[in-house]
């Protein structure tokens, strides 16, 4: 599970205009649409072919656990692409993301400053060229060590240095033990 990466998919998530289905039926069925047969989707699931016809035609209503996760986060990833993509262009153009976190945040600084790691929380509006950076890396395939690096340069710069007005000696941000991460666009 990737904090950072189901912390931007959740961002995004949150500009559909329509809710996802939310029964297995009408998952299954909105699945074999989008991936155009059964025999894809199977594959995709883990499962046999005659399972998903069941799904599809209603013959199986309440899927085990695990399915049921893959199976939402699958309808998900694929649900509403004109929008997500609408979402993140505005976001990485115009609106930039907001980051909101509860973690260990210290900084690298020249000696005789307090640089010592503390929980912080930290509600921070990112200007769009780092939203656009989040999710560039993030169609990437970039790890979520990688993202969480982007984050923390990002707080540099806009929390720690204030674009560039104070802190101008601020080597690094480390940002670990995190216990809350959420964006927002």
């Amino acid at each position: 599970m990737s904090l950072f990466g189901d912390g931007l998919d959740a961002a995004v998530q949150k500009s559909f205009t329509r809710p996802a289905p939310k029964n297995a039926g009408a998952q299954m069925r909105y699945l074999v649409k989008q991936l155009k047969g059964t025999r894809p989707v199977a594959q995709m699931l883990r499962i046999s072919q005659r399972t998903v016809e069941r799904y599809v035609k209603d013959q199986i209503k309440k899927p085990r656990p695990d399915l049921a996760a893959r199976l939402e986060r699958e309808v998900k990833k694929r649900w509403q692409p004109q929008i997500r993509a609408k979402a993140r262009h505005k976001a990485a153009t115009t609106g930039g993301i907001v980051i909101d976190t509860r973690a260990r945040i210290g900084y690298t600084a020249p000696i005789g400053s307090t640089d010592q790691d503390r929980i912080r929380h930290l509600t921070v509006a990112l200007p769009p060229r780092y939203a656009a950076r989040l999710f560039e890396a993030q169609e990437q395939g970039a790890t979520d060590q990688r993202l969480k690096e982007l984050a923390a340069e990002a707080l540099k710069e806009v929390y720690f240095q204030d674009g560039g007005r104070r802190a101008g000696s601020l080597e690094e941000v480390r940002f670990t033990d995190i216990e809350h991460l959420e964006f927002d666009l």
